[in-house]
Parts: structure tokens; C-alpha cells; sequence
């Protein structure tokens, strides 16, 4: 059964601990994701990019595939699908195929255009009972080589989009995505705590993920952070396992050239790295 992420986020804000949202890019990973979780009875939040969804056949196809997946596998841990930076028109077609949550990325809106789009999507995901992410502050990343360290978010915009009434908020705190570079001077926990004093009780969303240190990690869940998005490191992981597995020339050996036994190498790999990941933010044990 999916959820909405609201009760997983709210029990974390109150156990000081983050939930992991970690992206899904196809069956295997889903798959690896759902039964890491259940290993670690830990809550999860299966992240699902626009680009992804295509590439997965569509928001239904995900939806369809994800409840097959928590029926077959016998997963009893909360799982909720949730959209990971989604335009407007985006969060409406993955509501429409059966998502338990979606974020809404406002942040490239004048702050006037992104509350009006949250306000009337709050209206459409309270009615359906479903959870909403909204941003304020863009998220920095590579674009084209070229790295853009991100925004600090404006704890009074925050304040603005979290009396919205929207279930989580994520705000730029000097965080990217993707690998982060030599000279990144790490997160901005002024901006942090600021933005948690203006919002009170909401609970607070860290994209990027990827490369932060642990004790940055670890103080941002202090200071309210609640859910954390990985993806890279996933991609680099079962990348780097399943190039192994091909240099060590496997592939060759029997009936080595099989997919599934090429690709799970990666697999495990990823589950490796959901499983480093439950651990670091305190969600084991917490379903």
C-alpha cells in the first residue's frame, strides 16, 4: 500500500531523524530500494524525476510497477511515490496516476507566481489526502560543466510558502545535485536554522544528498531537516558494478551476457548504499 509521506515526516520530525527519499530509475532499482527498506524497517520515499517517469513509460507505469513490487515482495514498510521536482502540469498528471505525493518546484517563479500555483495545489493534495513538497530557493547543480553552487532560500519566503499549508519544505542551503565540487564551502546551517525558527513544525527537505558529510548530515536533522534526497550516489555505485563485473570479462563466462546477471551486481551495490544511507539518518527501526 502506498502512503503519503505527512505521518512518516511528522513521526521523523519528532524522533529527530530523516526519512530517505532515493530515486528510481527503473524495475531493478526499485526493487533494490523496497527491499533494503523492508530489511531495515525503515519508512521510504521512492523519488520519481519527470525524466524518469518518461523513461519508465509513464507516472501509471511507475505506479502500477511500485504496488506489484510491495505485493509480490511483501513489503509491510511505508512506501510513498512522490514526484521529485515537478512542474505544475507535472504534479497534476502524477496525482492523476495514483502518486502518494508530489513536489512542486516553484523556485524559478517570482515568489507571487509560486505561491499562487502551491496555494491551489495544497487545495487539490489535502482533498485527495496526498503529501506536497514545495521549494523556495533553487537547488544548485551541473549544468553543461559548469557548477552552480545554489541559492539561499529566504526564511521569510519559507514562512510564506509554508503557511500555505504545504506538508514539507525544502530550502536552498548552499546544497547541489550531482557530485559536489573541491571548493564547495559546505552547507549554510545559519540560513538553516533561520528558516526553521520563521516555519516552526514543518519539516524541512535536503536535496543533493550526495557527497554531503556525515556530520553535516547529522546537524541537519538536528536543525529540522526531516527527508533526504539521494540519487547520485546511487547512479555511481551500481555504475561502478556493473562496469566491474564487465571488465572482470563475466559476461563472457556461461550465460554471463544474461541482464539480470550483469545488472546485479548493481543491485546489490545500490542496496549497499540505501542500506549506509538508512543508517546515517536514523530511519532503521522507525516503520
Amino acid at each position: 500500500m502506498l502512503v503519503s509521506a505527512k505521518d512518516m515526516l511528522n513521526r521523523a520530525r519528532d524522533g529527530h531523524y530523516a526519512v530517505g527519499q532515493f530515486n528510481i530509475n527503473n524495475l531493478e532499482w526499485t526493487k533494490a530500494i523496497l527491499l533494503t527498506a523492508q530489511e531495515m524497517n525503515s519508512p521510504v520515499i521512492l523519488g520519481v524525476s519527470e525524466g524518469a517517469g518518461k523513461y519508465m513509460c509513464g507516472y501509471r507505469t511507475v505506479v502500477d510497477m511500485t504496488k506489484g513490487m510491495i505485493d509480490n515482495l511483501k513489503i509491510t514498510v511505508p512506501v510513498c511515490i512522490h514526484l521529485d521536482h515537478g512542474s505544475y502540469e507535472a504534479a497534476l498528471a502524477c496525482i492523476a496516476a495514483g502518486f502518494s505525493s508530489v513536489m512542486f518546484d516553484g523556485s524559478k517563479y517570482p515568489i507571487e507566481e509560486n505561491i499562487t500555483k502551491t496555494t491551489e495545489l495544497v487545495k487539490l493534495t489535502n482533498n485527495l489526502g496526498l503529501s506536497l513538497e514545495a521549494e523556495v530557493g533553487a537547488i544548485g547543480g551541473e549544468e553543461d560543466g559548469t557548477v552552480n553552487m545554489g541559492e539561499c532560500a529566504d526564511p521569510d519566503e519559507c514562512k510564506r510558502i509554508a503557511d500555505l499549508g504545504v506538508t514539507m519544505l525544502a530550502a536552498g542551503i548552499g546544497n547541489i545535485h550531482g557530485k559536489y565540487p573541491a571548493n564547495w564551502p559546505g552547507l549554510r546551517f545559519d540560513v538553516l536554522a533561520a528558516v526553521k525558527e520563521k516555519t516552526g513544525d514543518m519539516p524541512l527537505v535536503l536535496h543533493g544528498g550526495t557527497g554531503i558529510p556525515a556530520d553535516m548530515i547529522r546537524e541537519a536533522i538536528r536543525l529540522g531537516v526531516c527527508k533526504i534526497n539521494v540519487n547520485t550516489e546511487c547512479q555511481i555505485s551500481f555504475t561502478a558494478a556493473v562496469r566491474q563485473y564487465i571488465e572482470d570479462g563475466k559476461d563472457l563466462v556461461g550465460k554471463g551476457f544474461d541482464p539480470r546477471k550483469v545488472l546485479a551486481p548493481g543491485v546489490e551495490a545500490i542496496k549497499a548504499t540505501v542500506r549506509e544511507k538508512i543508517e546515517l539518518f536514523g530511519s532503521a527501526g522507525k516503520a
